[in-house]
């Protein structure tokens, strides 16, 4: 195989992708990287040029960053435990100059196309900043675009015609512009609840509009990272000890949800993303944020509600999550309909070698670990260090997978790529040593 053939290619420059630019490096593995904007952060690049950042202002992590750190390089000991998303961004920044990576990636080129060759290994066509396209060769490629920047909206959309504002979460950034309106926020999210909390501030009223309840989850527990439970001896018991100690917690430390006008979740803890917010009940024990259930149609400026009630609204804003998208490969190459993606261990492509996708999953924790391991082994696979199995024994793993999801977690397009933090962790380590004994190798872990 030629040198080009070799190399791998690296789609984005976030936090998935400089992960794995990190490893790649660490492990002698040549590589392009190619991010359509003018800085690394993806997500966390607040008003980054790519047009692709769902962050808001006043955005900070919801996972700690104990948890969110890359084990190659941690956050600063004098970050605090949630930093703000200026942080993360200057972390991210520390991180490649750190490594030398900066100029090893393509700023402001967009990846066109990924073609499968038919003799192995993939034609990737790029667009610079100029408009100028290059086709080039390589032997891999490493999708690393995310999944929090296609918008969802309703599916059918409303009936009845609305007068007032209609925007999706990805395009919110301030409160600022809903002073002395009537807003609807649809969901119960993280953003959604928010967006809620920042516009019940300064709106004249804020009207939280929820299809299904959930259980809130506050960033912290008894004084520890709500977190950090993912590696606390509750996370190793089977589900059923897991849900029961979080249950309890939960019921402990903020009651019921009910108590605060929130609608009962019609699911168990644990079956469903976890809705992660300190403000959102004390907004609605102070009256501040009103709860009303999912919109029926619009009339005007007015917004029916399924129980028949109707508000005067200004504004409506939809945050109901993103669709699963690649626009720079095939349907035929792999297809995300209804947000479901067929990929051995949430990463490699059983159909065409050489193909993989970085953090395209939904944790109970931080993606920026998951990207790193799952990097490591993309790795030894391209080092010939491991192996993977016939593609119908990957097809069986892939199945398996959709089925637990189906059975575990509440049926919604938000959870056709959940894991769990720790086991999806060890799932990759789990996959690596198996890889290295088909390999007749062994590998440090």
């Amino acid at each position: 195989m030629s040198t080009a053939r070799r190399k791998a290619c690296v789609v984005g420059a976030g936090s998935s992708g400089i992960a794995a630019c990190q490893v790649l490096q660490a492990r002698g593995v040549d590589f392009d990287c190619f991010e359509s904007g003018s800085e690394v952060g993806g997500n966390w690049r607040y008003l980054n040029d790519n047009g692709m950042s769902s962050a808001y202002r006043s955005l900070h992590i919801n996972t700690s960053r104990q948890i969110m750190q890359y084990a190659a390089y941690p956050m600063p000991e004098d970050y605090p435990t949630y930093p703000h998303h200026t942080q993360i961004a200057a972390y991210f920044d520390d991180f490649v100059d750190h490594f030398g990576l900066r100029e090893r990636i393509a700023f402001r080129t967009t990846v066109e196309s990924v073609e499968p060759c038919s003799g192995g290994g993939f034609e990737v066509t790029t667009r610079d900043a100029d408009g100028r396209q290059q086709t080039r060769t390589y032997g891999a490629v490493l999708v690393a675009n995310g999944h929090h920047w296609d918008a969802r909206w309703p599916e059918p959309p409303f009936p009845g015609g609305f007068t007032g504002r209609q925007l999706h979460s990805h395009d919110y950034k301030t409160p600022d512009e809903f002073a002395g309106a009537r807003v609807v926020v649809l969901g119960i999210g993280n953003s959604a609840c928010d967006i809620a909390v920042e516009t019940s501030r300064v709106a004249a009223r804020t009207f939280l509009a929820i299809r299904r309840g959930a259980h809130v989850v506050p960033k912290y527990l008894f004084g520890m990272p709500t977190d950090h439970l993912t590696s606390s001896p509750l996370s190793f018991g089977p589900l059923w000890t897991k849900r029961l100690g979080l249950r309890l917690m939960l019921r402990l430390a903020r009651g019921s949800v009910t108590a605060y006008g929130l609608p009962a979740p019609d699911h168990k803890v644990l079956s469903a993303h976890p809705t992660i917010s300190d403000d959102l009940l004390t907004r609605l024990g102070h009256g501040d944020i009103a709860v009303k259930p999912n919109i029926d149609r619009f009339a005007g400026d007015k917004v029916r509600f399924v129980d028949g009630s109707v508000e005067e609204v200004d504004a409506v804003v939809y945050c109901t999550g993103y669709r699963i998208s690649f626009p720079f490969l095939d349907s035929r190459v792999i297809s995300a309909a209804d947000n479901e993606v067929s990929l051995f261990h949430r990463v490699v492509s059983p159909e065409f070698p050489g193909l993989f996708f970085l953090a395209l999953v939904q944790p109970l924790g931080a993606t920026m670990p998951i990207a790193e391991a799952q990097a490591e082994w993309i790795a030894d696979l391209l080092l010939g260090r491991a192996v993977l199995p016939p593609a119908a024994e990957m097809r069986a793993e892939i199945a398996a997978y959709h089925a637990r999801t189906r059975k575990r977690y509440v049926a919604s397009k938000r959870h056709t790529i959940q894991v769990d933090f720790r086991e999806h962790l060890a799932e990759i380590r789990a996959a690596r040593r198996t890889g290295a004994r088909r390999r007749g190798r062994s590998v440090a872990l």
